[in-house]
C-alpha cells in the first residue's frame, strides 16, 4: 500500500532579535502538532557593542543587514511573514524605535518588543520541548547579552520567573577592562550580581532547585567542553564538579588563548569569561550538582505557541 500523501502544512518563521545574536528559525507544523525544523541560522550582530543605552552605527548596520538576509531566506522558503521579537537591547536602547521603524519600512518585518516576564514564559515553553522536567524542581537560566532570565519550575509548571539586566554584554562593557580579567574585576562583577539579583535568592531558598537548565548560548560552550552524557541531540548533561576546574582555568586566559581553544566559538571568546563568572556565582548560591543544556529556548517557545494557535 502506498503511504498517504501528507497534507500541506502551515509554515512559520520566527526571528529572535537578541542583544548579541539574531536568530531565524523556519519550521512546518508537524502532524503531531509539534514543529518540523526546516532552517536555522544565527548571526552575531552585537547590538550592545557600544553599550546597551544606544545602538552604535556599526551594530545598527549589522543588525539591519542580518534581517535583510533573513528576508531573502524567507522568500526562498516561501514564508509569507515572520513573527519577530525584540528583547533587552531593543527595549533599552534610545534609538531602538528607530531601528524598529527602519526595519518595518524597508523590509516589511514588524518587530514586537516583549517584556522580560513574557520572554521568560517563552523560554520555559521552548525548554520543555527539549528537556524532561516532569520529575524535578529546577531553575532555567537563559543568558543573553542584555538580560538574563531565571525561571524556577516544578512538575506543575512555573513557580517564579524574572528577567534581570545582567547580560554578558552589560557585564563585559561595565567591568571587563583587562585581559585576563583581574581579581578586582571579578569581585566587582560579583558585587554587582549580589546587588542586582537579590530577588532571586529567597526564591532559590524556597524552591531548592535540584538541577540548573541552561538554555543554549553560553551553555552550548559548556556542553562542547564538558558534556559526558548526551540525552538527545537537543539535551546534554554537564556535571558541576567538572565545571569548577574549567572555570578556574579559563579565568586566567586572554582573548588569543580563548580564540585558539577549539571548544570555544570565536563569536563567544570575548564574552565567555563574564558569562562563566555569572554561572559560577549562581551555582554557589545553590546545591545544584548537574546542568542540563537545552538547545531550545525562546524562539522554540514562540513556535510552540504558533503551532497550537
Amino acid at each position: 500500500m502506498k503511504p498517504l500523501k501528507r497534507l500541506v502544512m502551515d509554515r512559520f518563521a520566527v526571528i529572535d532579535l537578541g542583544t548579541n545574536t539574531f536568530h531565524l528559525l523556519i519550521a512546518d507544523r508537524g502532524a503531531d502538532g509539534r514543529f518540523e525544523e526546516l532552517f536555522r541560522k544565527r548571526i552575531f550582530v552585537k547590538l550592545a557593542e557600544n553599550g546597551i543605552k544606544r545602538i552604535g552605527a556599526a551594530p545598527f548596520k549589522r543588525g539591519y543587514e542580518a534581517l535583510s538576509h533573513f528576508k531573502e531566506v524567507m522568500k526562498e522558503f516561501e514564508v509569507s511573514g515572520a513573527t519577530a521579537f525584540g528583547t533587552a537591547a531593543l527595549r533599552t536602547a534610545e534609538n531602538g524605535p528607530d531601528f524598529i521603524e527602519k526595519v518595518s519600512k524597508d523590509l516589511g518585518i514588524k518587530i514586537q518588543l516583549i517584556p522580560g516576564d513574557r520572554e521568560a514564559e517563552l523560554i520555559y515553553k521552548g525548554v520543555i520541548q527539549a528537556v524532561d522536567i516532569e520529575s524535578k524542581t529546577g531553575m532555567i537560566m537563559d543568558i543573553g547579552g542584555g538580560s538574563v532570565e531565571f525561571i524556577l519550575y516544578g512538575s506543575d509548571g512555573i513557580y517564579w520567573a524574572q528577567s534581570f539586566p545582567v547580560g554578558v554584554a552589560v557585564l563585559f562593557n561595565q567591568f571587563h577592562k583587562n585581559d585576563p580579567i583581574t581579581t578586582q574585576e571579578i569581585a566587582n562583577i560579583e558585587q554587582f550580581l549580589e546587588d542586582t539579583l537579590h530577588p532571586l535568592f529567597p526564591q532559590i531558598e524556597q524552591y531548592q532547585p535540584s538541577v540548573l537548565v541552561g538554555a543554549s548560548g553560553t551553555f552550548d560552550v559548556l556542553e562542547n567542553m564538558l558534556c559526558k552524557e548526551k540525552i538527545s541531540n537537543i539535551h546534554g548533561i554537564v556535571e558541576v564538579q567538572d565545571f569548577h576546574p574549567m572555570y578556574k582555568d579559563l579565568l586566567n586566559t586572554n582573548i588569543q588563548e580563548r580564540l585558539a581553544n577549539p571548544d570555544i566559538p570565536d563569536s563567544r571568546a570575548e564574552l565567555i569569561t563574564v558569562a562563566l563568572i555569572l554561572i559560577n556565582f549562581v551555582l554557589n548560591r545553590t546545591s545544584i550538582q548537574s546542568i542540563s543544556v537545552s538547545a531550545y529556548a525562546m524562539k522554540e517557545g514562540i513556535l510552540s505557541e504558533l503551532m497550537q494557535a
